[in-house]
């Protein structure tokens, strides 16, 4: 199992008085394996914002740990970017189709490396609401579906109207999508779009453990020739001092406090996991639509490494709209099997755990 976390008061039944008397509680609910939502291109365009979450964020509202410079010098150094950006004069952009100029000298961009929960969303988001438009934030799958949906000539047409694109939790899982992205990026940053990233992993070291980055070398390096490190050390800030994870609900209490919440979304882990398997990543967020809470029956470990990736995916997206989780079966924290938090997906499994345990705080606060 996956590390264990310290066990919190077990969960409480919604009292009876609260509980409709009229209503089955499996039917008056909306269930996420009812939902297959379709997305148009123009909304995933329009989307390109931080998640709520993120909404308000700003550098002054981010809170550095006292005990790592790093944070105080990542904010430094973001500080002093915005504020180039906001100095530069707009530069023409080029066509797509035109002959590229050489790219600029120096790199175009920032990259903040380090652990999960160190902020680094936070400050990304910060960058962007300290920035002038036009301007796009999105995670790297959605900026991966962006090209599918609008082909990779209309992605580049789109973004090089930018100054600037964040790229949220950025990672090569496939040799298609590091080929695709060090081709987007390269010309992005010849039409003079500036970039910043995060991620868990060096830009050198993507795709390690995931498929055979030394056959894909060139790629990968000059993926990392387009942004300047920035490593951020630190403890994940959502458990720095906080109670410990509450203990999981039984079926009954998951099923009628899912009764008795507005906006709840009520399903059967096993369920919910196969559904996924039929929507398209790009389109959880939109299957999260109206969703205020999320209950879920017969958490279990999930041993199967596509299906993992889709669960984490899912919790990004639940993260970011702030939902808090209530659930029954196994704690969040072993949920994902200790073979697999040593494979090459280690960071996403362990990014997933921490946010999946402060949903279930949040639910049971």
């Amino acid at each position: 199992m996956g590390p264990s976390l310290p066990r919190g008061v077990p969960c409480t039944t919604v009292p009876a008085a609260s509980r409709p008397d009229t209503a089955d509680p499996d039917t008056a609910v909306t269930a996420l394996t009812d939902r297959r939502p379709v997305v148009p291109a123009e909304r995933l365009v329009a989307e390109m914002v931080p998640p709520p979450r993120f909404a308000g964020v700003s550098f002054g509202s981010y809170l550095p740990d006292s005990s790592q410079p790093s944070q105080y010098e990542a904010v430094q150094v973001l500080e002093e970017f915005a504020a180039s950006l906001n100095g530069a004069a707009a530069a023409p952009k080029r066509s797509w189709f035109r002959r590229s100029a050489p790219a600029p000298a120096g790199p175009a961009g920032i990259y903040l490396d380090g652990g999960y929960g160190v902020g680094k969303t936070h400050l990304l988001a910060s960058l962007w609401h300290a920035t002038p438009g036009p301007k796009a934030f999105g995670t790297f799958v959605e900026l991966t579906n962006l090209v599918g949906a609008l082909t990779f000539k209309g992605a580049v047409e789109t973004l090089s109207s930018h100054r600037l694109l964040c790229i949220d939790e950025f990672e090569l899982d496939d040799p298609g999508d590091t080929v695709l992205v060090s081709t987007l990026l390269g010309r992005l940053v010849e039409n003079g779009v500036k970039l910043c990233a995060t991620s868990n992993t060096l830009p050198e070291k993507l795709g390690e453990g995931r498929f055979a980055a030394a056959d894909f070398l060139r790629e990968i390096q000059g993926l990392s020739g387009h942004f300047r490190p920035v490593r951020i050390d630190g403890q994940d800030y959502r458990h720095r001092g906080l109670p410990a994870a509450p203990a999981p609900c039984t079926d009954e209490q998951v099923t009628a406090r899912a009764a008795a919440a507005p906006g709840a979304s009520l399903d059967d882990f096993d369920a919910l996991l196969e559904h996924l398997k039929a929507v398209h990543p790009s389109r959880y967020g939109a299957m999260l639509d109206d969703v205020h809470a999320v209950f879920l029956r017969g958490v279990r470990p999930v041993d199967d490494q596509s299906t993992a990736l889709r669960l984490v995916v899912l919790a990004d997206r639940m993260y970011d709209r702030e939902l808090p989780i209530t659930a029954s079966g196994v704690p969040f924290d072993q949920v994902f099997p200790e073979e697999m938090l040593r494979g090459g997906y280690r960071k996403k499994y362990l990014r997933a755990i921490s946010r999946l345990v402060a949903l279930a705080r949040d639910s049971a606060r």
